[in-house]
């Protein structure tokens, strides 16, 4: 099946000068669209979706808006532009020019990372591939599918860097990233959180805040690669990403809205009976989201991180913006560690606990993104807020993962824990119920009860807009 560059595969990589890559980008293309009718979104291969498609990777006027259906949808390979006379700014090689070839001493160590990164893409598709049946309006569901296509744009992008610079072992690893699936206990896909369910919308707006914003860090941070098509491709996947984390910010923001509306409105804040969410529950699945999302930043002190940082592969995030010699041989960094009963903070080597870095500028953007939900609920006048767990709670991943630790961060024994646990964490009951209000909504400009209407529409659209034409 021979790809038609020009319209089918928007890029700015020159593919039609390589006759390899289009060779091996002809075979994976029918492959990827097979994946993508077997387990993309499952009934709507044929509506018409408002989406917005990447043409460019110029920052003004990068996409085009309009009607079309998911499995035309115009999936390209964009890069950031280049900056001209680009240098490695961390590392051995600081200073030195970033390359544009792979480098051979280091080909493994950039195959795993850019597997590794691919592998969510398609993933968080197949979590998310049923949500459709359940909208609460035209809006959500075509903020889903724009979330949907593009994470297969992403999987391009991984793709092309893989057969461009890795030959038949790239070839090899595209075709593992769709024979992997979501939750299949022979096939699983690589990253834990990736292979959770995603069964209602109230889960999908906490993944696109904490597992989205995830995804932002560890972008940024091969952003800072010095392998040059490699961080020009995180950089423009980066301009993708900020939608998907809106996405989960202000739906979890109109759960809020709404519940607090219900409160007020009935002077209780049992308000299932009302048909609404309520606080305590989106503080369990807040709590739940939070440290799966975490663990995905991985052990506290990690070898791994430190050799490829020393290597110039993977940065800090913001690393040019560091005051420091970038090289971190002598470095300390804080870190927390379970110690006489309590968790105290000590001193590591910074190039170890670079994971642990990441992670602190993860958890406070997180909390920015709280401050806002709270700001939400003491303007109805309730005294309550949202908080995020300690960074040590329900972890499943390094020095916390064999400890029990309350959402405040007391080390507690097994028993008291599973006293306490049902209070902190989605029950069955509450998955139930939060289940039981999944019913579709496909009216345009009607929403479903449980949930706010939007504050504006998509693309100067009015909120009553058929962003998704049913088939």
């Amino acid at each position: 099946m021979a790809i038609d560059y020009a319209s089918r595969i928007p890029n700015n990589v020159d593919l039609g000068a390589d006759r390899r890559l289009q060779r091996a980008l002809e075979d994976w293309q029918p492959k990827f669209v097979d994946w993508w009718r077997e387990m993309g979104p499952e009934g709507y291969q044929a509506s018409e979706v408002y989406l917005r498609t990447a043409m460019t990777a110029e920052p003004s006027g990068w996409a085009h808006f309009g009607h079309v259906r998911m499995p035309d949808y115009r999936w390209g390979i964009f890069l950031a532009p280049p900056e001209p006379e680009r240098r490695i700014a961390f590392g051995d090689h600081a200073g030195a020019p970033a390359w544009q070839e792979l480098p051979g001493e280091y080909r493994a160590a950039l195959r795993g990372l850019i597997v590794t990164q691919g592998d969510t893409e398609p993933a968080s598709v197949e979590q998310q591939r049923r949500l459709g049946h359940t909208c609460p309006s035209l809006y959500d569901l075509r903020n889903l599918f724009q979330v949907n296509v593009e994470e297969g744009r992403h999987l391009w992008a991984m793709v092309y860097l893989l057969d461009a610079f890795f030959g038949r072992d790239g070839r090899e690893e595209a075709e593992q990233l769709l024979l992997r699936r979501s939750g299949d206990p022979d096939r699983p896909r690589i990253l834990n959180a990736f292979n959770e369910p995603t069964p209602d919308w109230l889960s999908f707006f906490m993944f696109t805040f904490f597992t989205d914003r995830d995804g932002k860090y560890q972008l940024a941070s091969l952003a800072e690669s010095g392998f040059d098509p490699l961080s020009r491709t995180c950089r423009f996947m980066l301009t993708e990403e900020a939608h998907h984390m809106f996405v989960g910010e202000s739906g979890v923001a109109r759960v809020v809205r709404r519940a607090c509306e219900l409160v007020r409105a009935h002077d209780t804040d049992q308000i299932r009976a009302y048909g609404g969410i309520d606080l305590a529950t989106l503080q369990k699945y807040l709590n739940f989201h939070f440290a799966v999302s975490i663990d995905l930043f991985g052990q506290e002190l990690s070898t791994n991180a430190a050799n490829y940082y020393t290597m110039g592969l993977k940065g800090r995030f913001q690393e040019t913006r560091i005051d420091d010699d970038h090289r971190l041989r002598d470095a300390t960094y804080p870190i927390l560690r379970a110690a006489g009963g309590t968790l105290r903070e000590h001193a590591a080597p910074a190039l170890n606990a670079l994971n642990e870095r990441l992670r602190d500028a993860y958890i406070a953007d997180c909390a920015r993104g709280l401050a806002r939900w709270n700001k939400i609920i003491h303007s109805f006048g309730i005294d309550r807020q949202l908080t995020l767990p300690h960074r040590a709670f329900n972890r499943a991943i390094g020095a916390f993962a064999r400890l029990s630790v309350a959402p405040d961060g007391r080390l507690l024994d097994a028993a008291a824990w599973d006293r306490c646990g049902a209070d902190w964490l989605p029950t069955a009951d509450d998955r139930a119920y939060v289940m039981s209000l999944m019913q579709p909504v496909t009216e345009p400009g009607r929403v479903a009860g449980w949930i706010a209407p939007p504050a504006r529409g998509i693309d100067g659209k009015d909120i009553d807009y058929q962003y998704v034409r049913l088939a």
